[in-house]
């Protein structure tokens, strides 16, 4: 394969910048693909700024990719040449263990090969992302895109998208039940389209009066301002199930007081800090306290289809790859409706 190209971080400090790689020719089972678009997650800063302390340098970030199939291995039967295909997350597991058994790949019992910063199993090279040209992938790791949704939509669906999907259906949201949304970001703003989708009475939590509308139109029932103890109280013990979306350090005492007796409240955010939580918080109404992360395989693409189905794809603004560190500022000021997306043509 051609030398890659695409934007890395080098260290924690410095700003992502051109870079040149290499990847490997596509095995009997995998694809290559051009990306078109990558979606950029808040993953990617916390990644390229090492807070979570497992960043490996020379690092091109991107796990939200969408391309066209440019090569097809011998064996591989789910693409041809020309298609669109979607890479998220992972790239790779162990393929033998109880949770690759049953199609739940992200839980695999000897972990999940990540789409960059990861040690490649085929290889043992260090996996790069989707800010990048091409990616080369086994087509287990690959799903189809239904061909009436806009690309540029579909990308965040490989992460904000299944992120929030997974655990609403874990929980069965749907209809007679009360669910609380917390934030509306890139993760937020996918969790409300899909549980006013499956038929609950959803309650978009926010901190900003400015997103009031915007989650009305998204299709919240109802909008909480977080700060306004009143109406937080207003809704006390009343909902079956939270799912709460904040990447940033915040308090879960309040929300946890919204839960009936033995309701959830399921976290996807990833704050640098770590919560804490008063247990008596739990054990005087039994509640639970859960995560969640991404999805399996079968999973992906049963959300891809559903939301082909029901033509759901993610609120973007699309940029050129050349403003990705400016994208990186603005979202840590929230200032995006509701995810990027490069358009991967950009790059040169």
């Amino acid at each position: 394969m051609p030398s890659s190209k695409g934007y890395a971080s080098n260290d924690k400090q410095s700003p992502l910048a051109p870079f040149t790689f290499s990847r490997r020719e596509p095995g009997p089972t995998e694809v290559a693909i051009e990306t078109l678009f990558c979606g950029v997650c808040h993953s990617d800063l916390h990644m390229a700024r090492n807070e979570w302390g497992q960043s490996i340098y020379p690092m091109v970030p991107g796990h939200e990719i969408v391309g066209r199939v440019t090569v097809v291995g011998s064996d591989v039967t789910k693409f041809k040449a020309g298609d669109i295909a979607a890479i998220g997350v992972i790239v790779d597991s162990c393929r033998h263990c109880a949770p690759c058994g049953r199609g739940e790949e992200h839980y695999c019992a000897e972990g999940a090969t990540l789409t960059y910063a990861a040690t490649d199993r085929v290889d043992g090279t260090i996996t790069m992302g989707g800010y990048s040209n091409n990616y080369v992938v086994d087509e287990r790791f690959a799903h189809t895109v239904p061909a009436n949704l806009d690309l540029a939509g579909v990308a965040p669906l490989l992460c904000a998208g299944i992120t929030t999907y997974s655990p609403l259906r874990h929980w069965k949201v749907g209809p007679g039940m009360k669910v609380g949304i917390v934030g509306l970001g890139g993760l937020g703003h996918m969790a409300l389209k899909f549980a006013h989708s499956f038929g609950a009475h959803v309650v978009q939590f926010t901190t900003s009066v400015k997103k009031i509308e915007d989650a009305t139109r998204l299709g919240a029932d109802e909008v909480v301002v977080s700060t306004d103890a009143a109406a937080m109280q207003a809704h006390a013990s009343s909902f079956d199930f939270i799912l709460d979306a904040v990447s940033a350090p915040h308090a879960l005492e309040p929300y946890l007081a919204l839960l009936k007796q033995d309701a959830t409240m399921t976290l996807v955010g990833l704050p640098e800090i770590p919560p804490s939580i008063n247990v008596f918080s739990l054990i005087t109404k039994r509640i639970s306290v859960a995560g969640s992360m991404i999805g399996g395989m079968p999973e992906t693409q049963e959300m891809l289809d559903y939301c082909g189905k029901h033509n759901i794809t993610a609120d973007v603004e699309v940029i050129p790859m050349q403003k990705i560190n400016e994208a990186f500022v603005r979202m840590l000021k929230q200032d995006v409706k509701y995810r990027f997306v490069i358009d991967m043509k950009t790059l040169g």
